[in-house]
């Protein structure tokens, strides 16, 4: 039996700290003894680990700095303090501190994994976690596999840092059957209107994440004279923007924000079209959710998002990513007969493809392969 170590740096409301979760629950154990370590506790998702999953943190709670007072002490001696004990494969679940740490493991016997989550864009973003870019470079180099999220963030990672040990691509661990069976409970708090196209927005209401360009794209809906509503799932910085917004430009009607949700599923379900307007992602698990759900995706051009939905938009529409183009996009999608139901039917197909087995199945064999 492997004993593998999964060290992220909190199980919170994220994409990564989901997926991370859904992975470690659904791999074999009676071929693999499986401990999540976090450098802070207190993550919504700690909730949903199983029972035979060993859990351990560094921190109660994080606290302002932290990554800077990190930064003062060396991969080596974190490693040393954090992980007492020996495992056969560590893997840092997101890059950045995680990883940093996790590259001070000096045991020859210990294969390390490092998950790539995001396109980091530029040096100075890659490096934001570490002293400095060739730091950077150093640790991620100590890695004997690094698992890329998409190709798009592989290809993003291969231009950042030169990498001689293998990179390769695995696609993030969604709870299929769960998913579909937790989609049918009966939702109490909101009606939703058959009279208008109901689009849903899941994830951290931030204009990183595109909430700016979604209201806006909702006045402009309204605007044409075409009666949409806008449910956001999630919680955020910028939800007072959203609300003031929605005040200030007389949708607030028509833009409801539904907080986070233990099970976003059941509302995304009744809806017509999920959206996705970030500026940049790693391999949208809300975007996957929609999928499975059978439920139409328009989306700005992110990475991922075509290798989810196909080159040439075959199971659903990727737009330019900009405000102008997925507002181009959503209305094509609602104006346009039929496609709604085709790109429904197209969905559901193309969530199959991201099946729990088929995903764990292939970080199994990869552990199989270190």
């Amino acid at each position: 039996m492997k004993k593998i170590l999964f060290f992220i740096p909190n199980l919170s409301v994220g994409g990564a700290e989901k997926v991370l979760v859904n992975l470690v629950n659904n791999m074999d154990k009676s071929k693999f003894d499986i401990t999540v370590q976090t450098l802070f506790a207190g993550g919504v998702n700690e909730q949903f680990l199983k029972k035979d999953i060993k859990y351990k943190y560094c921190f109660k709670k994080t606290f302002k700095g932290n990554s800077q007072i990190l930064k003062l002490f060396s991969p080596k001696s974190l490693y040393k303090k954090f992980i007492k004990e020996h495992y056969d494969i560590i893997v840092s679940y997101l890059e950045g501190s995680a990883a940093r740490i996790v590259s001070g493991c000096d045991d020859k016997n210990t294969k390390l994994v490092s998950w790539i989550h995001i396109e980091q864009h530029d040096a100075k973003n890659a490096s934001y976690a570490f002293k400095n870019y060739g730091e950077a470079q150093k640790c991620y180099q100590r890695f004997d596999r690094t698992i890329c999220v998409s190709e798009f963030v592989k290809e993003d990672f291969l231009s950042l840092f030169k990498i001689s040990n293998s990179v390769e691509v695995l696609y993030n661990t969604n709870e299929t059957h769960q998913i579909i069976e937790q989609a049918k409970e009966k939702i109490k708090d909101v009606d939703f209107n058959d009279d208008e196209i109901n689009i849903c927005v899941v994830g951290t209401i931030s204009k990183r994440k595109g909430c700016d360009r979604i209201v806006s794209i909702q006045k402009r809906l309204i605007d044409c004279n075409i009666k949409s509503h806008i449910y956001f799932l999630g919680v955020g910085s910028d939800e007072e923007f959203v609300k003031i917004y929605a005040a200030n430009n007389g949708i607030q009607d028509s833009v409801t924000l539904l907080g986070y949700q233990t099970n976003p599923y059941k509302y995304i379900s009744k809806c017509d079209m999920f959206i996705c307007a970030s500026l940049a992602e790693g391999f949208s698990t809300a975007a996957t959710e929609a999928l499975i759900l059978g439920v139409p995706v328009v989306t700005v051009n992110v990475s991922g998002m075509k290798e989810m939905l196909g080159e040439n938009n075959e199971y659903g529409i990727v737009t330019e990513n900009n405000e102008d183009a997925l507002f181009e996009g959503i209305k094509k999608m609602i104006k346009t007969d039929g496609m709604l139901k085709h790109y429904a039917e197209k969905a559901k197909e193309r969530g199959k493809f991201f099946s729990t087995e088929n995903t764990v199945k292939a970080v199994e064999k990869m552990f199989d392969s270190l």
